[in-house]
């Protein structure tokens, strides 16, 4: 091993090379370029090898990260992306949108000044190598098992219950109320950092491995909640969450204020080369307008960036709490910051100006206090502070809360959180509909694509009990 690993004292940390700003301000392509293999080998034989692995133990879905970096060092690159793909349903996916300065790489043992192994890229060239080279096979389960499965939504954990299941043998139709597969990840997530025939693939290969899908699906409309439940042995809710978080206060309702998922979902439509009367109008379209996005997660700097590129004069972000406080990744905010984003810290919208359309926000500074509830430093506004940013568009990215899916499927027995999410049972996923689980953001919350991910697969092993328990007493009788 020594003579392989270890080398994070003699080799810089290296990421792969990013476009620059000035091109990349000008189309959707990702930022970041392929890892060469030389590179890629180099940077995965800085692994420290440690025996306690932190990166592991901080990535939701426990992936043996020091085992495929050393394998990816000797070469072995099939084995490293069999060994990745163990854990993870979507390894390229989660190589290039995990937050992995929170988590994996966060987390890493090798001090400040040597700085951590770049697992996201290795990560995602690892798999990115195996579909170049033929080695992701579509699924073929040993047996086939006669049971159903119905998936409602196709983002990440549904997609990664599908897979788990489909591997056991189990048929399986995931249904989807979009009319592609996918997802936040086709229309939430920007192409610069996810680029959409990454996810389009996923999407044939679940199909060759015998999965279907029925798209444009209206769950508790033209589809009855009853029917999905007589057609299948099991259904599994993974619908996500999709209901956008509010802003009031003076001018709130004034045209020219959007919702972030809608502006996203049109733009990744336009890229996608479908008809887009709503960007077509300007509605959702930054060209030549002076953009204000409100919110700091990774939502907002998704809406900051494509900005940028459909052709803003001018991007600001007002987000209330300081850098250092900011829920999204610290490494997206450098990347807007490289493009032109202007982040205005510790300030808060107190008013939208404007008669017929928005012209400005009016806000005002904030300042940080004792911690709240949560852990988190509380905001207090400082009076006398207020200032005006010039708005043709302002968009809300204040975060995501679950849709009211009793109403929505028409099935009142699905009972709900006090914060909206569905109720489940913690280790069976089961809601209280006998053979209704549920997993991903519309149980958790909204949260990242890794933790939908691992709930999804988890849900799966969950399903997967229950029926063949199920199966053993039925024969037994």
């Amino acid at each position: 091993m020594a003579e392989h690993m270890l080398k994070f004292i003699t080799l810089p940390q290296q990421t792969p090379k990013k476009r620059a700003a000035t091109e990349r301000r000008a189309d959707f392509a990702e930022i970041y370029e392929d890892f060469e293999p030389k590179a890629a080998e180099e940077q995965a034989s800085r692994c420290s090898q440690c025996g306690i692995p932190f990166c592991s133990v901080n990535c939701p879905l426990g992936n043996n990260i020091p085992d495929w970096l050393k394998l990816t060092t000797e070469g072995r690159l099939e084995e490293a992306y069999e060994l990745s793909a163990a854990t993870n349903t979507f390894p390229e996916i989660c190589g290039r949108i995990c937050p992995q300065d929170r988590l994996c790489e966060g987390n890493c043992v090798i001090e400040k000044g040597f700085e951590s192994v770049t697992i996201g890229a290795v990560e995602r060239y690892i798999t990115d190598t195996a579909f170049e080279k033929g080695w992701v096979k579509p699924i073929r389960p040993a047996q086939e098992r006669h049971q159903s499965i119905g998936i409602i939504g196709a983002g990440p954990a549904g997609l990664a219950a599908a897979e788990w299941l489909r591997s056991e043998g189990y048929q399986v139709t995931v249904y989807d109320r979009h009319d592609r597969v996918g997802g936040l990840l086709i229309y939430g997530i920007p192409g610069f950092k996810l680029e959409k025939e990454i996810v389009l693939r996923r999407w044939k290969w679940l199909e060759d491995g015998g999965v279907k899908f029925v798209l444009n699906a209206d769950i508790g409309g033209k589809i009855p909640f009853a029917d999905l439940r007589n057609a299948h042995d099991a259904v599994l809710v993974a619908t996500g969450v999709y209901k956008s978080r509010e802003l009031g206060g003076p001018g709130a309702g004034l045209p020219g204020i959007v919702r972030a998922l809608d502006y996203l979902i049109t733009s990744n439509r336009k890229g996608l080369g479908d008809a887009v009367p709503d960007y077509d109008s300007g509605l959702y379209n930054a060209a030549g307008k002076d953009v204000v996005v409100i919110g700091g997660g990774d939502t907002a700097m998704d809406c900051v960036r494509t900005a940028v590129r459909q052709g803003a004069n001018s991007v600001t972000c007002l987000y209330r709490r300081d850098r250092q406080n900011m829920p999204g990744s610290l490494r997206e905010v450098s990347n807007a910051e490289d493009e032109g984003v202007t982040f205005t810290w510790l300030s808060a919208p107190e008013a939208f100006l404007g008669d017929d359309k928005v012209t400005g926000v009016r806000a005002i500074k904030m300042h940080l206090g004792l911690p709240d509830a949560s852990g988190r430093q509380s905001v207090e506004q400082i009076e006398g502070s207020s200032f005006t940013v010039k708005a043709d568009l302002v968009i809300k990215a204040l975060g995501f809360d679950p849709e009211d899916l009793p109403t929505a499927f028409n099935e009142p027995e699905l009972k709900l959180t006090h914060w909206g999410t569905l109720k489940t049972h913690p280790r069976t996923f089961e809601t209280a509909l006998s053979g209704v689980f549920a997993a991903g953001d519309i149980v958790r919350g909204a949260s990242l694509v890794v933790w939908a991910i691992r709930d999804g697969r988890d849900a799966a092993a969950a399903i997967h009990h229950q029926l063949s328990h199920a199966a053993q007493a039925a024969a037994a009788e």
